[in-house]
């Protein structure tokens, strides 16, 4: 594996636990008084997300810059205009692999619906709302840098394409620290691998993710609420214009 994917998933892994460090240092430096409250904590770990993760994109997109411009199994990659066709199918491949997995996890072993992983993301997002950010764009982009172009794409020169998703989409759903939707998680990772092995574009698997994501960010109810308060705004504004 080239030395400059190492170097992408080291500030990967910094970028993700980087939090930890953080709130020692600012407590030690006095800046957090404890006890804090849950809210406080949110606030505290949502902004520092927000800013580790830009500057990881930041980061890491630079060193890409230093590689040579290759594609997958150097393959010819689909076109633009078919790359944003597929794009909108792997949206809705992902929903309907999301909902597979979901019912097997349900009805064949008795998971609850619910992801820890979500709903804690979800609690952050609602103490800092600018984490959007990083669930709908950010996070992934850098998902499908590590997990589909370097991890999957380094096995599947090698290999073939199953043990290059299975592997990658194990440690994809390992990441995410939710191993009850282990299954769940393996199947979006599948999914995305799909999608970056039939079009030779990473851009593909990573504009499929931030819909998924930014589908479930709408199904939030405080997102909701904030969507519908922008929607009665923009109606007011437009409504001025024809009274």
């Amino acid at each position: 594996m080239k030395k400059q994917y190492w170097y992408i998933i080291l500030t990967y892994i910094v970028v993700l636990f980087s939090v930890f460090p953080y709130v020692l240092v600012m407590k030690w430096l006095g800046f957090i008084q404890t006890p804090m409250t849950q809210e406080q904590y949110s606030q505290l770990t949502g902004m520092w997300t927000i800013i580790s993760f830009c500057i990881g994109l930041i980061i890491i997109l630079l060193i890409l810059r230093t590689l040579p411009k290759t594609s997958l199994r150097n393959e010819a990659p689909v076109s633009i205009g078919s790359a944003i066709a597929w794009i909108i199918g792997g949206f809705f491949l992902s929903i309907l692999a999301q909902f597979v997995a979901s019912f097997i996890e349900q009805y064949a072993f008795g998971i609850d619906r619910e992801s820890e992983n979500t709903q804690a993301i979800l609690s952050i997002m609602d103490a800092v709302p600018l984490l959007v950010i990083i669930i709908a764009m950010i996070g992934p982009i850098l998902e499908e840098i590590i997990f589909r172009k370097i991890i999957f794409g380094v096995i599947y020169e090698k290999t073939n394409f199953f043990f290059g998703a299975l592997v990658s989409s194990v440690i994809f759903a390992a990441v995410h620290n939710d191993f009850a939707h282990i299954l769940l998680y393996s199947a979006m990772g599948f999914t995305f691998a799909f999608l970056y092995a039939k079009t030779k574009r990473i851009i593909v698997p990573i504009g499929a993710h931030m819909l998924m994501n930014s589908l479930v960010i709408v199904q939030v109810e405080p997102m909701k609420k904030m969507i519908e308060e922008q929607s009665q705004t923009m109606q007011m504004i437009i409504g001025g214009f024809f009274s």
